[in-house]
């Protein structure tokens, strides 16, 4: 069984409720049980699952060696498509075991790296999203791995399998695949605007060219992370985690039910 976290919906467990699926950030919280205390979706009257990402090791000195050797056939590769592997198995499981009626409506939330398994769920898994709200969310990897290895003053070699992860998450590039779905993006002002905050804007666009119910918000002075390091259990929730969950919370009772 995937690790995982389940909290009920607030008007108390019913097999009928609504499904919020997450995923965590490989950045702070980088845990289903530190998401879940981050962004729990206080009010929202539906099963929240918070499942914990397929992330290579568990070392963060060998979290950090596959990534100077390759991060994204050493990590991001393993972290998505390995997520997208184990979602019909790891929501099935759950739902025999919270009781959960497996008709209900599914919304998806996920954070940076989470967010791009979120998207990859919606365009390959074959299950239908009603809502999702991305955080800081990878929408298109090329920019986000370029944008970070010059953050580090590095750069990132492509090679021909390298560029093939990126073109299938390139969630810009494929907007019709999950433009059925309302979607609400919220970036906070201080991340980095070539890795996160411009391509975010340019999935706004590409969405909206789709038909796409979709909107963005600000969070003032918030980066990429949604708790204190080192984000492994759980912490007290941040004033801007705080505001992040107020907005998802707004969006899954607008679209969800």
């Amino acid at each position: 069984m995937v690790p995982h976290v389940v909290l009920p919906p607030s008007g108390g467990p019913r097999p009928e409720a609504p499904v919020v699926v997450g995923y965590h950030l490989l950045d702070s919280p980088r845990t289903e049980r530190a998401f879940a205390a981050a962004l729990p979706l206080d009010g929202l009257d539906a099963w929240k699952i918070y499942l914990r990402l397929p992330v290579p090791t568990t070392d963060r000195d060998e979290l950090w060696r596959l990534v100077a050797e390759d991060v994204v056939l050493n990590v991001y590769q393993h972290v998505i498509f390995g997520a997208l592997a184990e979602f019909p198995t790891a929501l099935a499981a759950i739902r025999r075991e919270a009781g959960i009626f497996e008709d209900v409506p599914i919304g998806l939330l996920g954070g940076s790296a989470g967010g791009a398994a979120a998207q990859l769920v919606l365009a390959e898994s074959g299950f239908s999203a009603q809502a999702m709200v991305l955080v800081n969310p990878v929408v298109r990897l090329r920019d986000t791995i370029d944008g970070l290895a010059d953050a580090f003053g590095q750069s990132y070699t492509w090679g021909a399998e390298s560029s093939a992860v990126a073109a299938r998450l390139d969630f810009v590039g494929r907007a019709p695949e999950i433009s059925d779905a309302a979607i609400r993006f919220i970036t906070g002002a201080d991340d980095r605007a070539d890795a996160i905050i411009a391509p975010v804007g340019d999935a706004v666009d590409a969405l909206s060219s789709a038909g796409a119910t979709v909107d963005c918000h600000v969070v003032p002075d918030m980066a990429h992370a949604l708790a204190w390091e080192p984000g492994i259990e759980p912490a007290p929730q941040t004033p801007h985690a705080a505001a992040v969950d107020k907005l998802a919370v707004e969006w899954f009772q607008r679209y969800l039910f």
